[in-house]
């Protein structure tokens, strides 16, 4: 029997195009039904049974072993893109102003790969496989919508295994896979601050509240979190991604 090693290299075209395929079409959040509709066929294709939920672009497949039963693993893929203008130059490039710019297109290839894979070696392992093609990683816990849905359940899941591509250490080169025990990705929360001064003219700065210039200060005392108030045992990461503020040079604004 041809090795599965030798199975997962003759597919690395056919993913490859996959993923390009995903690619000219991201979409955003928990509404993906370009996306859904493209995983949905492929599964088809290879004859593995579906449910797409009702309320969003979830997906789950299940592969069921031929050697008798067993337990179940779940392997997850995340689908949704980013609202960025993609401006590379590229056969494949977005084709609607949105931008798989953090790799998902890539993870529901390789799970389709790795469905693809298992199908023609069913009868080489007991219990079930579980695929979980997830949308709303970016912003809307696709994740949770998912379980309390019962993507976990019938049959129960034992494990789940996701991966993440990109350059999560610097020391590791491409081409490997990267372990690490405990946690490893951070988990997200966000939070926006409104400072309201009183906006005045740039000449006569005395006569206002000037929120720039409050908000300056702020943004690097709000860096002492983590360096004062996080244990140094632990892993913290503040960022300030946006600021706005003001319209023209010479007008200090009413806030930021």
């Amino acid at each position: 029997m041809e090795s599965m090693l030798c199975q997962a290299k003759c597919l690395a075209d056919q993913i490859t195009g996959w993923r390009r395929d995903l690619h000219r079409i991201p979409e955003l959040d928990l509404d993906l039904p370009q996306t859904a509709a493209y995983v949905c066929a492929r599964l088809e294709e290879m004859g593995i049974p579906y449910r797409i939920s009702e309320a969003h672009s979830g997906i789950v497949a299940l592969i069921e072993g031929r050697s008798g039963p067993g337990r179940t693993v779940a392997l997850r893929a995340d689908m949704d893109a980013l609202p960025i203008a993609e401006k590379a130059e590229i056969p494949f490039a977005s084709q609607n102003g949105r931008m798989h710019a953090c790799a998902h297109d890539a993870h529901a290839a390789m799970l389709l790969g790795a469905a693809e894979l298992l199908m023609r070696n069913r009868a080489c392992f007991s219990g079930s496989v579980k695929l979980i093609f997830q949308p709303g990683e970016e912003c809307s816990g696709g994740a949770q919508r998912m379980i309390d849905e019962g993507a976990l359940e019938n049959p129960r899941v034992d494990a789940v295994f996701g991966q993440h591509a990109g350059v999560m250490a610097t020391e590791l080169p491409g081409g490997h896979f990267g372990f690490y025990p405990g946690a490893f990705m951070a988990s997200r929360d966000s939070f926006t601050i409104m400072v309201r001064g009183r906006g005045c003219h740039g000449s006569a700065p005395a006569q206002g509240v000037d929120p720039v210039a409050v908000s300056a200060y702020l943004i690097t005392a709000l860096q002492t979190l983590v360096s004062r108030e996080i244990n140094g045992t632990d892993q913290a990461v503040l960022t300030i991604g946006s600021i706005h503020g003001g319209e023209v040079y010479n007008i200090i604004p009413d806030e930021v």
